[in-house]
């Protein structure tokens, strides 16, 4: 018997109605989408940095004007 824990109560998948079911399928699923959309939003963070580094390396030194 499968069991599920929604808001820290556990339920056996079985005795959930089908639409239950299908409501816990879809908040499984966009919580799989929402970490898979964090990492990725990592993944772009990083490249942000390292391209602003690498901008940064290229920029005249001191002695340009700086705009404040």
């Amino acid at each position: 018997m499968t069991t599920v824990i929604i808001d820290n109560i556990e339920y056996a998948l079985d005795s959930l109605s089908e639409e239950a079911k299908a409501q816990f399928v879809s908040l499984q699923f966009v919580d799989q989408k929402l970490a898979q959309l964090n990492a990725e939003v990592a993944v772009f963070q990083t490249a942000r940095i390292g391209y602003a580094n690498a901008l940064n390396e290229l920029l005249p030194k001191a002695g340009g004007k700086e705009k404040h």
